[in-house]
């Protein structure tokens, strides 16, 4: 396998310096077709290198971004059907979400006990700093609303699982950075739509209910079902017993909704309604997924292994039809989007640092900080942007930032690993 790897990576250079060669040429026709095979190729050849193994993420987000921008029509559409369907979204967003809940556990949240002052500090660092800097930075540059607002909502986000793998990189404080990423999972329901209220109210029309609904929705309901399905596995007390009780009503429930029960509530009950029983149905299905999930990996335990794949593949699908969507935004605006990204990103890791720094945390700790303040949850973006139906503009920004996150945050965390060691 490893040898397919190296294979891959040299017709990954190859095709990208025969690009190079075609471009000075002025061989246009051939630019396109080896530009992605070099970008696929290079993505897949990073596993062959140890030292660059973990920018393969990265480098697949990259090859999505050159597949999105040079063959647009490619990924927007697949004959009649739009690959950007708000329900598609949901349920690919839904999918990444899951498989990153299955590498949490309800256990992440017992550092709350011993570690409540940093968690209250990196609370409040992710919830301020990052939202702040996004709304400054659209003062700063001058973009259009909707993408002003994307640029904002990135802020808004909480972190995502990337930064528990950078803090493990650099070695600093994991327990902390897991706690942070289970708490700040938990108040973006709240927090997010506030902050987009608050801070982006002038650049898009702002529901926060129905804000609140589509994080719970596209983050809690996904996340919720892992952790039901870590429950089922660890088998906590009388839990098991429960979970497959009210699985049962809830497949009773579900099916009365499908064959007309939701088109007779609809008759007698408001819209608002409506959508608070949608959102219960959505509870109701996610405890029922949790649970078949956790039958599956009984019979396939090596399935736990696929899940961090599949919201891989998630991530890259959102970001090949953003870009797609959004090529001619990309074209007019990309570098000054980029820039906005890398001094939003970079002041994220500086005041998370200096901010916990000043309240007295020790260095690992102000180094967790400074990763999870400085690395956001782009797919939280992209799924809320996408079921918005406004991936092309509000969403653009999540496409930008996640790969040079992913960059920089790498790139930091080997720094701050390297002086850990010459410090020991």
């Amino acid at each position: 396998m490893k040898k397919n790897y190296w294979y891959a990576l040299w017709i990954g250079i190859t095709a990208i310096v025969l690009t190079l060669v075609v471009w000075v040429l002025g061989l246009v026709e051939f630019i396109h077709p080896l530009a992605v095979l070099g970008a696929i190729a290079t993505a897949i050849g990073l596993g062959s290198l140890q030292t660059l193994k973990t920018y393969q993420y990265t480098a697949w987000i990259l090859a999505a971004i050159v597949c999105g921008m040079l063959y647009p029509t490619a990924f927007l559409s697949w004959g009649d059907f739009d690959l950007r369907n708000p329900w598609l979204i949901l349920v690919v967003v839904q999918l990444v979400m899951f498989g990153m809940g299955t590498q949490m556990s309800i256990k992440d949240f017992s550092g709350l006990r011993t570690m409540g002052k940093g968690v209250l500090i990196g609370l409040i660092c992710q919830f301020t700093i990052m939202p702040i800097i996004g709304y400054l930075l659209t003062k700063v540059f001058v973009f259009e609303p909707e993408i002003a607002a994307g640029v904002i909502l990135i802020g808004s986000c909480s972190s995502g699982l990337a930064s528990n793998v950078m803090v493990y990189l650099a070695k600093a404080n994991l327990t902390l950075s897991i706690t942070l990423t289970a708490m700040a999972t938990l108040v973006a329901p709240f927090m997010t739509p506030f902050l987009m209220k608050m801070l982006a109210g002038t650049y898009v029309e702002i529901n926060f209910l129905d804000m609140c609904f589509q994080i719970i929705k596209i983050v809690i309901v996904p996340i919720g079902a892992a952790l039901i399905f870590d429950g089922l596995r660890k088998d906590y007390g009388y839990f098991r017993n429960v979970v497959n009780s009210i699985s049962i009503m809830s497949i009773i429930w579900l099916i009365a909704m499908i064959f007309g029960f939701w088109q007779y509530l609809s008759q007698y009950f408001s819209t608002q309604t409506m959508e608070s029983i949608e959102l219960s149905n959505f509870i109701l299905g996610a405890i029922l997924f949790g649970n078949i999930y956790y039958r599956l990996f009984k019979i396939i335990p090596n399935i736990q292994s696929f899940m961090p794949l599949i919201s891989m593949s998630g991530i890259i699908y959102f970001t090949t039809v953003t870009t797609a969507a959004s090529r001619d935004n990309l074209l007019a605006i990309g570098l000054f989007l980029l820039f906005a990204s890398i001094l939003h990103n970079s002041l994220g890791y500086i005041l998370g640092y200096g901010l916990s720094r000043l309240l007295g945390m020790d260095k690992d700790s102000c180094r967790t900080v400074a990763l999870e303040v400085g690395m956001q949850n782009g797919g939280m973006a992209s799924g809320l942007a996408g079921v918005m139906g406004k991936l092309a503009t509000l969403g653009l920004a999540a496409a930008v930032f996640s790969p040079w996150m992913n960059i920089s945050g790498s790139l930091l965390a080997n720094h701050w690993r390297k002086r850990k060691h010459s410090a020991d």
